[in-house]
């Protein structure tokens, strides 16, 4: 696939009180048709697969020109064969429950055979959209090289991060020495409302840039602020407690010169390793958050959470600037500005030192979190994230040689 014909797609996505009169109607047709036909005297096999057809060809015309028109998800309705297919399971699933119970009226047999064929129908769609999404992100892409005056920023976000910043920014210039002696590394610190001496505790220790948010408005809108001012060609962030070590974004920053838009930490990946370990309270936690992200987002991402990430200048400025999400779950809402633009992901295995001192509080931040997954599915559902332009970020061919692992 080249990458010219990547969708726009981050325009108005399917409105759901469309997408819920479309899937009515169809509904109302099946049931109509099939407990109709059956009181004049159908027999109920032929009954249902009259009904059957008649509600699929009207969800397949209606969801097409009306509820999905130009969203991501008319990958399902774009696909006759795939659709075709799911409907004749789940409509041979209908046919045999509602055939199987003809001891009982024809509509109390009916709603059970509807749910059950509705229930594998969403199943089959979610896996199609799935698969979709995962080829898109699995091929790394040969574009023209991203613009910037160094070859790496690495943004950090500091919440009252007096007593650590400066050992911070020392490790990073040390472990990526050599990028600093060839003038090709830039630090940028966040001070995301502190209100101790953090911002000129950077100065102090040598921060390339230190921007100061007048307010502390979350972690995302610190990263969200530190994209914007980084000058370099990839950008990545980590955080102030070092819990990945500065080194391990060598090997990002690799990957994203051979080709990767996005290069997210995975630290469930069996090569990960955690040095120091955290609460099993915070470890739940990031489990748990992992689940509920499954509900949205179609990547199956093992770690969505991972405070290690790099992207192409381009990508992160389109990434982080159509951003709303401020808290914790701005990286949830990177993930699914990735899926929803089409950009190239991989995940690389990363060791994990977690820190005592963490500023994150598992059960607010946790809900917090769930929260802000449900406002993110609100955005995207009312059409709140903006379009790709075409010309943001350069087409490219995809490689074939940088197919993910």
């Amino acid at each position: 696939m080249n990458d010219s014909t990547r969708s726009s797609t981050g325009g108005r996505g399917p409105a759901p009180g469309r997408f819920a009169i479309v899937g009515a109607v169809a509904t109302a047709v099946d049931i109509g048709l099939a407990v109709g036909l059956v009181e004049w005297g159908l027999p109920r096999a032929p009954a249902d697969v009259f009904a059957l057809a008649a509600a699929a060809v009207i969800s397949l015309s209606l969801h097409g020109r009306v509820t999905l028109r130009g969203d991501t998800l008319d990958r399902w309705i774009r696909q006759p064969p795939v659709f075709a297919a799911v409907a004749l399971v789940a409509g041979t699933v209908d046919l045999a429950i509602f055939v199987s119970l003809g001891g009982v009226s024809p509509l109390a047999a009916k709603i059970p055979a509807l749910v059950a064929a509705a229930t594998l129908r969403a199943a089959a769609h979610r896996l199609v959209l799935f698969r979709a999404v995962r080829r898109e992100q699995d091929m790394a892409v040969s574009r023209p090289p991203s613009p910037g005056r160094v070859r790496l920023s690495v943004v950090v976000p500091a919440f009252h991060e007096e007593a650590r910043i400066a050992a911070t920014v020392a490790a990073i210039r040390r472990e990526l020495g050599e990028l600093d002696a060839a003038g090709d590394l830039e630090i940028v610190v966040v001070d995301d409302g502190s209100t101790d001496a953090t911002a000129a505790t950077a100065r102090e220790a040598g921060a390339d840039r230190v921007v100061v948010q007048p307010e502390n408005r979350g972690k995302g809108a610190a990263v969200r602020t530190g994209v914007a001012a980084a000058g370099g060609r990839t950008v990545a962030f980590t955080d102030a407690d070092l819990a990945y070590a500065p080194r391990q974004i060598l090997p990002m920053l690799e990957a994203v010169e051979a080709g990767w838009d996005v290069v997210i930490g995975n630290r469930h990946d069996n090569e990960s390793e955690t040095l120091v370990g955290t609460s099993a309270l915070r470890s739940f936690g990031s489990r748990l958050v992992n689940m509920a992200t499954n509900i949205m987002l179609l990547g199956n991402y093992r770690d969505t959470q991972c405070g290690c990430k790099a992207f192409r200048s381009d990508v992160a400025r389109v990434l982080l600037g159509s951003g709303r999400i401020d808290g914790f779950a701005f990286d949830i809402e990177i993930l699914h500005l990735v899926e929803r633009y089409g950009f190239s992901l991989k995940e690389v295995p990363v060791e994990v030192v977690n820190s005592d001192t963490s500023t994150v509080r598992a059960i607010r931040d946790g809900i917090g979190v769930g929260r802000d997954i449900l406002r993110i599915r609100r955005i995207a559902s009312r059409g709140g994230y903006p379009a790709l332009d075409d010309d943001v970020v350069p087409a490219g061919d995809v490689d074939p040689d940088g197919a993910a692992d």
